[in-house]
């Protein structure tokens, strides 16, 4: 919805506005008052009666919704509120949904979304994963949510867009800005093929209190959560428990063995996480009517963009494939570089895993 606001809306945004309020504090103030107009004429002893503090009262009574309308006008945002039919079907089903919302481009009604999130100091492989990931969901007709941070969001943003997808970032800032600023670029080229969105008030700043925050949003647009590579003490992790907390799915890609970039997957692994190497992996739990249309396309793709040590591993591999000890023997390349080349190449969806220690081609 755009920027018409009647008495209610506005009424919807001035609560969200207040900072100091949570949205669920916010949701029981409305169910107890009867509706935020109500709440916003509550007068100074019924809202202390509710048990609000005079610091929080006192900013409902300052709040000025319009000013944020004017301001989200400048941005070219559109605000949607907890009652408009734009408000994310997803969203409306996480413990605490944000009351108002501002958009710039467009969320998707209900079509079917996944989350791809990760550290942001990713290493090239962590960022080649999450591109492929993303365009081969982009390919399935999922829209691919993520954080516009650097690293293992910005690389699940441009695959997205590069297979002509949908994807939408979420921000920890208000809709006026961009964080990282060099991120500006990406960020309007999702406009036309998604949206940005965020709960936070024009002119935010980025606030390292706001991320955590902004990660539910994450996850509650979405299906499911896809962790890619993160440390154990990475932000994406709470993505991924703001999943669980959403009963939403979450999905982790394993790394090699002892490297600290992995061992955030490994512990939700270990935690129960659902194990991905390839796009079908998560379609089959998510959406397993979609895995079979664009899994040519995929694999052609991902060919293409193969490493010549890729290459040669998967030429010695063949179509009848071969024990692990034949494929180092016959690719002539130490153990420890075939190794990980041949789990590169399971996670992009190109080899599979046998019985026995055999890997195999997979059939496009």
């Amino acid at each position: 919805m755009g920027l018409a606001a009647d008495g209610e809306r506005l009424a919807w945004l001035a609560l969200a506005l207040v900072e100091p309020l949570s949205p669920r504090s916010a949701f029981a103030l409305i169910e107890r008052f009867g509706s935020p107009c109500a709440v916003l004429n509550a007068g100074h002893g019924n809202l202390l009666a509710a048990g609000l503090s005079a610091a929080i009262v006192a900013a409902i009574g300052e709040v000025r919704p319009e000013r944020e309308i004017s301001a989200l006008e400048r941005a070219g945002a559109s605000l949607v509120t907890w009652p408009d039919a734009e408000y994310p079907v997803r969203l409306r089903h996480i413990p605490d949904p944000p009351l108002a919302l501002a958009v710039r481009g467009a969320l998707p009604a209900d079509e079917p979304a996944i989350a791809v999130v990760g550290a942001r100091r990713a290493s090239e492989y962590g960022r080649r994963i999450a591109d492929e990931l993303a365009r081969g969901l982009a390919q399935a007709g999922i829209t691919v949510v993520s954080g516009l941070a650097t690293g293992i969001d910005a690389a699940a943003h441009r695959g997205a867009l590069a297979a002509g997808g949908r994807t939408v970032a979420v921000l920890g800032t208000g809709i006026d800005r961009v964080y990282p600023s060099w991120h500006a670029g990406l960020a309007a080229e999702i406009v036309p093929q998604g949206a940005l969105v965020t709960e936070f008030a024009c002119g935010t700043p980025p606030r390292a209190f706001h991320f955590p925050r902004r990660n539910r949003l994450i996850s509650g647009l979405s299906l499911g959560t896809v962790v890619v590579e993160a440390a154990e003490e990475s932000g994406s992790l709470i993505t991924a428990h703001c999943a669980l907390e959403q009963n939403r799915a979450v999905f982790a890609v394993p790394g090699p063995a002892g490297v600290a970039a992995h061992r955030g997957p490994h512990r939700l692994i270990r935690a129960g996480a659902t194990l991905v190497t390839c796009v079908e992996e998560i379609l089959e739990e998510v959406a397993p009517a979609l895995i079979e249309r664009p899994a040519r396309a995929r694999a052609t793709a991902a060919e293409a963009a193969l490493t010549p040590a890729e290459r040669r591993v998967l030429e010695v591999i063949g179509a009848d494939g071969r024990h692990v000890d034949d494929v180092i023997r016959r690719a002539a390349v130490p153990a420890g570089p075939v190794l990980e080349t041949l789990l590169a190449l399971e996670l992009r969806g190109l080899v599979r895993q046998l019985p026995g220690k055999r890997f195999c081609r997979r059939a496009a």
